[in-house]
């Protein structure tokens, strides 16, 4: 069975799996003698993409063997079309490169919200590890906190892990666990 190619860029894809999508651009047809490159840059990585003619669209193929080598994380990525001397950013946008799970020993899964809630809890509790007692929030190691400060950190990492299981619930279901509908009739 052979998998539906998007014809649209992607918002993530997986590190290590193959990445593929077409592109139409009826002001610049590749059959016209029109060039498409994507440029994916962030703070640390720069990746260029060349998409092959396809007639007059544009297609987009990097095989799994080269994702892998790509470095996770956020991305802002910009398409550019060239003939000749003439170049142009059709489009633009964001991507997250998500790690390759095939290529990990081990993964950290939990947000950097969920990582600090847990050492504060675990500072609460006095069953810290002395990596969770290293931490800093704000310049400050967790065991130099007065308590109110723990209480005060512990209610903002609460309410950050809240809304990425909100996130999480909505992007898997469709459904925003904040909205509820109530409806009422006379009896």
């Amino acid at each position: 069975m052979s998998a539906t190619i998007p014809s649209t860029e992607p918002s993530s894809f997986r590190a290590g799996d193959l990445l593929a999508w077409t592109k139409s651009l009826s002001d610049y047809p590749a059959n016209d003698g029109w060039a498409l490159a994507y440029t994916l840059i962030n703070a640390s990585t720069k990746i260029t993409i060349n998409a092959s003619a396809s007639g007059a669209d544009f297609s987009v193929s990097v095989p799994a063997a080269t994702t892998a080598a790509y470095v996770p994380g956020l991305y802002q990525w910009a398409a550019r079309v060239t003939k000749a001397l003439e170049i142009y950013t059709v489009v633009h946008g964001t991507v997250e490169i998500l790690p390759n799970l095939a290529a990990q020993a081990t993964f950290e899964f939990r947000s950097h919200a969920k990582t600090m809630l847990d050492a504060i809890e675990a500072a609460f509790e006095g069953k810290a590890s002395s990596t969770q007692l290293e931490m800093e929030i704000n310049g400050r190691r967790i065991r130099s906190f007065s308590p109110e400060d723990m209480i005060r950190w512990r209610s903002v990492y609460k309410a950050e892990v809240a809304k990425e299981a909100q996130s999480e619930t909505l992007a898997r279901t469709g459904i925003n666990p904040r909205r509820m509908g109530v409806r009422f009739t006379r009896v």
